[in-house]
């Protein structure tokens, strides 16, 4: 899906970290429903979640440039934002094809919001085909004329399609160093390259802080991206997809809650003064 490279610098493979597949907690096959997720999810203790069985893929498929450089200092939390944000980007880029969905079935949670949203994700990639999610993906993205939803910042703020919001996107991207890989078609402010420039940012793929990281997220998703997926959680042809809207919303909200809070460097300096 790399729709994106680091300007200037050499490129070579990514390595593949630890993996730990786990299962997903679901009934024996059997399809659960919202209730009965609950039921399970309150037996389960608070911990991290874990989208490592999801990002266990070729390289090549999410992120196999990036720079030497490495940013200031990154919080433990980042990994886990890094595969979240890589999950979104993956989904949102193209429909996922029989092995994408038996990992993705594979997705644990815990008794969070942002868990339960894990585990029915994981229950709605169960029990879905890969024709029927690409039918779904069709007529929710690309449609005849237009899709159900249109991905892009631009129409979210704008109502229009290659606007100043992308504008103002590349003039950013520009100076981080960030341009649009040959041979990518989808502009910038499509919801999935939104996803894999903050993948590639939590990650360590792009040299930029964790002010640099809000002030994108700030500007840049902040202020449509949290609509988008709502719409995607009710739009009329979502199934498969509506998991992922919520899913994406929630961790939106998430991420949003988190860049409210002072960064090390800021708690640093408050320390000192």
């Amino acid at each position: 899906m790399t729709v994106l490279t680091h300007t200037g610098v050499r490129k070579s493979k990514t390595e593949k970290g630890d993996r730990r597949p786990q299962e997903a907690a679901r009934a024996g096959g059997g399809v659960l429903d919202a209730s009965q997720l609950r039921a399970r999810l309150s037996n389960v203790p608070a911990r991290p979640l874990s989208v490592e069985a999801v990002m266990d893929l070729e390289a090549e498929i999410l992120w196999p440039e990036f720079g030497n450089e490495q940013p200031l200092e990154i919080d433990g939390v980042d990994p886990h934002r890094t595969q979240e944000y890589s999950l979104l980007a993956m989904l949102l880029s193209r429909s996922p094809d029989a092995a994408t969905l038996k990992r993705v079935a594979k997705l644990s949670g815990d008794a969070t919001p942002l868990g339960f949203a894990h585990l029915a994700l994981a229950q709605a990639a169960a029990t879905a085909s890969a024709e029927r999610v690409a039918r779904e993906y069709f007529t929710l993205f690309i449609g005849v004329g237009r899709g159900e939803l249109l991905p892009y910042g631009s129409y979210y703020l704008t109502g229009f399609l290659n606007e100043r919001p992308l504008a103002r996107l590349r003039e950013d991207l520009r100076v981080y160093g960030i341009e649009r890989t040959e041979g990518q078609v989808e502009p910038e402010d499509h919801a999935a390259t939104r996803c894999e420039i903050m993948a590639g940012m939590a990650g360590s793929q792009f040299p930029i802080t964790g002010i640099m990281q809000r002030r994108f997220f700030e500007k840049h998703l902040a202020p449509w991206i949290g609509r988008f997926f709502v719409e995607l959680e009710r739009a009329e042809a979502a199934e498969f997809y509506r998991a992922v809207g919520s899913l994406g919303r929630l961790f939106v909200e998430t991420e949003a809650e988190a860049f409210m809070l002072p960064t090390r460097a800021e708690a640093r300096n408050r320390e000192e003064t």
